[in-house]
């Protein structure tokens, strides 16, 4: 055997001619533009096409030198690509949105990416929603390059024992036949004793960079090759290294590039370590001690979190952090223990490095990902800002969407385009006849692809043949596909087996369901549910007509979210932080059924039943046990009562008016709501833009600005505990309405601390019987300047409502340049 292996890459050789092939190959806008698609079908042949994974980059070198000669003389292909290449240079060259004018560049971070599933670098909703964050920036033109890994592995690819039992496998990921490119570059990351590094690639996302970070190369030993060889895999350790490389490489990654983002915007925690980074590196550039360069960088990132339970934040042990970080501590002018308290919160986790804290208090911009999430997510950062009302927790909410174009059938968005994009205006007959269609391409597929897994793991040959009389295509189908984790309850419908029984065996309203998804390796209570639903579907008296598909995909979740009429999602609530699935039926024409929980609970609070259904009432329950049995059977009494009967409900042309209505308002109301244009449009404007422009604020004037703020800041932290409310003046205890009732609160700021350091608040609203405020808000005081060494400040309680309202005074640091109580979380309660 050889000792030594040199390594070179051959590429397809095109006619000149067909030379915009590859550009078209190896940029991703294919994975959303169906003329695109359509073109390389052409090229490479169905089969070869499907052999292919529907990747045009593993295409180009497959087709023969032969077919490339052949067709550059082809004026049917010739034309059909010069269109392609005519709207793709249109689309890739359009003018600057005048919207973005003064953004700069963003950066966005994330840990994965679902773009196509010819790309696996991704597990599931978390990287779909971040590649339709990148489609859709390209979309409205928005300048933002992204940051990633390249993983070698991926996530695993499922299969089925005989017992129903996931099983994992990891096929490795071919780098030269992805639709990525080398760029050339690469970085180095400190790691304990050696130096880690990693290649970048590039994947074109239209108008988009996204960069790939590849720790595989010979430069790494084998252990640090591995890094990023498994999404999520390995153990704490390996974690901790991804996210280090994933933070700080892809900081050095930019920097590597020559890009200098003017905003970066964290998808998760798993890349907050970036924050100490972009710290270093300003440090390095300007001298600035850390406070100064946190608080400048600070100003410009954005942090959303997608998880609805603190377990789900990255929480890393002392002992962990000192052997990673025990050597870059000094490098940002500070000791290990001041680079910990930037992790740490006593009330989450004691002495444990939390990577959500690290991003809260290095982002003066934080988002959960649905108005519900939002609330949640106040609730479990609230330990950050614990003498803070819930409601004043710095967290806002940006809801989801999907990128449409990426999940809309061909002849659905056809249909949309020849009635000017109003699906009021379509057509019954027409919306009907391509559900239908829709359906039955369903179900011939599901029938082909059982049949191929069968045949591939050596099923019997009745059990290969019971594969092509699954599913009906005349049958209402319901399609439940999502991550198996326990929470979100995926064998609900079978708490009653005889009553499912009966759904599916109805006379005259038969149901078909249709599972799938994949369980985290780790998660055995995910990989039960799995096991139960197969095992059901295995019945002789539901065979064939409850169904598992087994390794979920983004291919199979287009044929779902296309195919199916009616998306089931019963998760238990609060714990569905957003979901987008349910969204991508929407504008296929299916309709929801959905405990009122993450997207949904606003979706109908907004538009109620004439766009779906809700499980319940968005009631809390304390008892789990109970609450999956009233669950249970309100989908029961939807799917009998109201769901099969609309859908049956035909007119003498066969069309179920009733159900096509309800359709049209879905896809009216629902559609451009819950899209990814108007998500990150909503980014831009909520945080990107405003972030941007602090961050330009706080540098100009070599950093005035912030040496004042952190000057600011410190004095007032050393100052606080002088401060104190002495004396609270208040009115008679029963007031009229309009009765004009002053408050005077007499405060003492200390020696050092002044009025204009602070503000005084009457904080006011209506209370319970239990004297708790039902709602509040601050009011503020004026100040009447001093007597004796005490500040007086006055102010008028509300009387404009009746009933029983309560007050309190409170003191808060103010300042007119910061962002309060983000980057001071100090308060003093009478």
């Amino acid at each position: 055997m050889p000792r030594t292996l040199h390594t070179y890459t051959v590429t397809p050789r095109l006619p000149e001619r067909l030379a915009p092939l590859r550009e078209l190959a190896y940029n991703l806008r294919w994975a959303w533009h169906p003329d695109t698609r359509a073109l390389f079908v052409t090229l490479a042949g169905e089969p070869l096409w499907k052999e292919c994974e529907h990747n045009p980059a593993k295409v180009l070198g497959r087709v023969s030198q032969a077919t490339y000669d052949a067709l550059s003389q082809s004026p049917e292909f010739l034309a059909q690509l010069d269109a392609v290449w005519a709207d793709f240079s249109a689309y890739k060259n359009a003018p600057a949105d005048p919207r973005w004018e003064g953004l700069g560049t963003v950066a966005y971070f994330s840990a994965e990416f679902g773009l196509t599933e010819s790309l696996p670098i991704y597990s599931g909703g978390l990287g779909v929603l971040a590649g339709d964050h990148l489609k859709a920036a390209s979309d409205i033109n928005l300048p933002l390059v992204a940051i990633g890994f390249l993983y070698q592995n991926g996530y695993f690819r499922q299969s089925l024992n005989a017992d129903g039992w996931q099983v994992e496998h990891y096929p490795a990921n071919d780098f030269y036949t992805l639709p990525i490119e080398p760029t050339g570059k690469k970085i180095a990351v400190q790691f304990p004793g050696r130096l880690v590094h990693a290649a970048i690639w590039k994947a074109q996302v239209g108008r988009i960079p996204l960069y790939l970070l590849d720790t595989n190369i010979p430069e790494n030993a084998d252990a640090d090759r591995h890094i990023a060889g498994n999404l999520y895999g390995g153990d704490q350790e390996t974690r901790i290294q991804q996210e280090l490389v994933l933070g700080i490489g892809g900081v050095q990654a930019l920097t590597e590039l020559g890009i200098t983002p003017t905003v970066c915007h964290m998808n998760e925690g798993h890349s907050a370590f970036l924050a100490l980074e972009r710290a270093r590196q300003l440090q390095l550039k300007t001298g600035l001690p850390f406070a100064e360069a946190t608080n400048a960088t600070a100003a410009a990132h954005l942090f959303t979190t997608h998880t609805p339970v603190p377990a789900g934040f990255d929480i890393f042990p002392g002992e962990l952090m000192w052997k990673y970080f025990g050597e870059f501590a000094p490098k940002l002018g500070i000791s290990f223990d001041e680079l910990l308290d930037r992790g740490r919160a006593p009330l989450m986790e004691p002495g444990k490095f939390n990577m959500a804290v690290l991003a809260f208090r290095h982002a003066r911009y934080i988002n959960g990902v649905s108005k519900l999430h939002g609330h949640v997510s106040r609730e479990m950062a609230h330990p950050v800002w614990s003498e803070f009302p819930l409601d004043e927790v710095p967290i806002g909410s940006v809801t989801n969407g999907i990128h449409t174009p990426s999940f809309l059938s061909r002849q659905m968005g056809e249909l949309l385009e020849a009635h000017d994009n109003d699906p009021l205006q379509l057509p019954d007959e027409a919306l009907w006849n391509i559900k239908n269609e829709r359906r039955a391409t369903l179900v011939k597929w599901a029938r082909t692809y059982q049949r191929k897994r069968a045949e591939r793991r050596g099923a019997s040959d009745s059990e290969v043949d019971e594969a092509d009389n699954i599913l009906n295509p005349d049958v209402l189908t319901i399609g439940f596909a999502r991550r198996f984790a326990t929470y979100k309850r995926g064998d609900l419908l079978l708490r009653e087996i005889d009553r499912v029984r009966h759904l599916v065996n109805h006379a005259d309203r038969p149901i078909q369901f249709v599972f799938a998804g994949k369980a985290h390796p780790r998660d055995d209570g995910g990989k039960e549910l799995i096991r139960r639903i197969v095992q059901f579907s295995r019945d002789p008296s539901v065979k064939g007509k409850v169904v598992f598909l087994e390794d979920y995909d983004m291919a199979m979740a287009r044929r779902l979210v296309q195919g199916v009429d009616v998306w089931l999602n019963n998760p238990r609530r609060p714990y569905e932080a957003s979901g987008t699935s349910g969204m991508k039926v929407v504008m296929n024409g299916g309709l929801n059924c959905s405990i009122l929980d993450g997207w949904w609970a606003e979706a109908y609070a907004d538009n109620g039943s004439s766009v779906g259904w809700a499980i319940g009432q968005g009631e809390d329950y304390d008892d789990p046990g109970y609450q999956d049995h009233v669950e249970a059977q309100s989908i029961y009494h939807l799917l009998e009562n109201e769901i099969a009967p609309l859908f049956y409900a035909r007119d003498e042309h066969g069309v179920p008016r009733g159900w096509v209505a309800k359709m049209k308002q879905s896809m009216h109301l629902l559609g451009p709501v819950y899209d990814t244009r108007r998500m990150v449009t909503e980014y831009a404007q909520t945080y990107y833009l405003p972030a941007a422009q602090r961050a330009a604020h706080l540098a100009a004037s070599d950093y005035a600005l912030t040496r004042e703020l952190v000057a600011w800041k410190l004095k007032v932290r050393e100052q606080w505990s002088q401060v104190r409310i002495e004396a609270v003046t208040s009115p008679s205890d029963h007031l009229e309405a309009g009765q004009q009732a002053q408050v005077r609160a007499v405060v003492w700021l200390g020696d050092v601390l002044t009025s204009g350091d602070v503000q005084v608040q009457l904080y006011t609203g209506p209370v319970d019987t239990d004297r708790n405020f039902v709602h509040a808000a601050g009011v503020p005081l004026t100040c009447e300047g001093r007597d004796g060494g005490a500040w007086v400040y006055t102010g008028t309680l509300p009387t404009n409502h009746s009933g029983q309202q309560g007050f309190s005074v409170r003191v808060l640091p103010h300042h007119p340049e910061a962002i309060l109580p983000q980057e001071l979380p100090l308060i003093v309660w009478e």
